[in-house]
């Protein structure tokens, strides 16, 4: 039974009179107390302000994988870029997310105890809440804040402010009732980017943006299946004020009905199935409600058995729905997303035209590593990637054409991590930033001149010394060469230990030997 103190959140004028109210709102139980938090949360600001329990679950028209290369298509075509630094909206997002998720499982979970029947989709949704929470935590931990800010963002549209990959996602979870099929996906991104390509980032952060999009969907059902409790409860709180009344005192069931309609119960179908179920086949005087009930919705050009048969319809789509995502969160864990990646991406496809032959035969760390490199000279020059990989494999083509005798030249690495770098960003118009500027030059001293100035200090300590002590002319030199000779092999020997502590190592260039090593690459090693 639910406690008077919900009703308190109904439309005015509503009076609580019968002693049977009073002692519900002092003896309250489970699910009353649950659904009073979840009020308490809806009506707290931001994203989740009132009118979010009415946000649909991201559900259209259902697309075929022809259609939804059709669509991927348009949708590049609508998609239009806005500022390019915004504050993250994804991160406060989920969490709101996971604390409806968690009362509505908390709400569910009191509802078994308290005996009330519950929804397919409330079920699928307790049973599989471990796994929910996994996907939150997984997706926190792979969306640190700075990472969202520097995704290329919506500039109109209902998604102005997002990242343009999360709208790909939450359209292809519309478009597919919660439900991810590999084929059909890649067959959308493509598209989608035959007419505009997406960035490395943005290919990367397409399982996470599906992640966070299919736990959006699974908080709009959940939020309906908040609802549905919520008018089922009401509902189950006045069917049984009124069947008590008709068995004790059937004259002042008019009053319970007067009460009733005095608190503008809403017209939800949650409310008016369960109070049918309650009501219809008891005693004549309880007929008197129902014809209420019918009265009100002609009212609204509605009906009992129209608001039944939406609820049995609501209740199995809530039930595909979350089954779908569900189970899509599970194929999202089981996905080869660095195939996807390389796939898809049209400048890794640039990248593996390489002259020397190599780029495509290294290992993924390595190619990962050029990826990088091509992303940030791509944003330091305004470039697209696919751009900035084709100028890289222009110049290793030149290379090859010259043939002077340098083969690494040829190789796409060579203008990405090596000696060619400064001519690739030339040729891409890169702005190189003051502070990276002075690192390179930085990078030349960092070595030889923490060795000076320690041999200097130490020199100089154990020549004052000798000086203190009365040497002079000739034995001051001698003291002197025989003092830089140690102090210089303590000091390179201090810097080499400096250098383990301070500086991060670089990546060295692998080729992929995990299927055998090619016939041209075994080396005989002989100790």
């Amino acid at each position: 039974m639910l406690t008077m103190e919900f009703l308190l959140y109904l439309p005015p004028p509503y009076v609580p009179i019968s002693k049977e109210a009073e002692r519900l709102k002092n003896n309250g139980n489970i699910v009353a107390r649950s659904l009073l938090q979840v009020l308490a949360l809806f009506r707290r600001g931001g994203w989740m302000a009132d009118d979010a329990i009415e946000e649909p679950p991201l559900r259209s028209e259902l697309f075929s994988a022809d259609q939804m290369e059709q669509h991927g298509k348009a949708l590049a075509a609508s998609h239009s870029l806005g500022a390019k630094r915004t504050r993250d909206l994804l991160l406060t997002r989920l969490v709101e997310n996971e604390g409806v998720l968690l009362k509505a499982c908390d709400l569910l979970t009191a509802a078994i105890k308290d005996n009330h029947p519950g929804t397919p989709a409330g079920e699928w949704l307790l049973d599989n809440f471990h796994l929910i929470e996994e996907q939150i935590r997984t997706a926190r931990r792979h969306l640190p804040r700075d990472y969202s800010r520097e995704l290329p963002r919506l500039g109109n549209g209902p998604s102005a402010g997002l990242p343009r990959v999360y709208d790909i996602a939450q359209e292809a979870i519309s478009h597919g009732d919660g439900q991810v099929h590999t084929g059909s996906f890649g067959r959308f991104i493509v598209a989608y980017q035959s007419v505009t390509t997406l960035t490395f980032g943005e290919l990367w952060g397409v399982p996470i943006m599906l992640r966070l999009a299919l736990i959006e969907n699974l908080r709009r059902v959940g939020t309906r299946i908040i609802s549905h409790r919520m008018g089922q409860d009401l509902a189950d709180f006045w069917a049984g004020q009124m069947t008590e009344t008709s068995q004790s005192d059937p004259k002042s069931l008019i009053l319970v009905v007067a009460d009733m309609a005095r608190s503008n119960p809403p017209m939800s179908s949650a409310f008016v199935a369960e109070l049918a179920r309650r009501l219809q086949g008891q005693s004549a005087a309880l007929a008197m409600p129902l014809n209420w009930i019918e009265q009100r919705l002609s009212e609204l050009g509605l009906s009992i058995a129209q608001l039944v048969q939406s609820e049995n319809q609501q209740q199995a789509a809530d039930q595909v729905s979350i089954s779908n995502s569900i189970g899509s969160l599970r194929l999202l864990a089981a996905t080869d997303w660095h195939a996807f990646v390389e796939t898809m991406s049209v400048a890794e496809r640039t990248l593996r035209e390489d002259p020397g032959g190599v780029y495509g035969r290294m290992d993924f760390a390595t190619r990962d590593h050029y990826r990088h490199v091509l992303e940030k000279i791509a944003r330091r020059s305004g470039l697209a990637e696919e751009q900035v990989a084709r100028n890289c494999l222009q110049l290793a083509r030149e290379a090859a054409a010259r043939n002077d005798g340098d083969d690494r030249a040829s190789h796409v690495g060579f203008y990405l991590i090596d000696r060619g770098l400064p001519r690739l960003e030339e040729i891409s118009g890169m702005k190189i930033p003051v502070s990276l500027a002075l690192r390179r030059v930085r990078g030349r001293f960092i070595y030889l001149g923490p060795i000076a100035l320690m041999t200097a200090a130490f020199t100089g300590g154990l020549l004052a010394q000798a000086h203190a002590s009365g040497a002079r002319d000739w034995l001051l030199v001698l003291c002197g060469i025989l003092a830089l000779l140690g102090t210089s092999q303590l000091a390179l020997a201090l810097v080499n230990w400096l250098a383990t502590l301070l500086v991060a190592p670089k990546l060295l260039p692998r080729m992929d030997f995990s299927k055998g090593i090619a016939l041209e690459s075994q080396t005989l090693v002989v100790i």
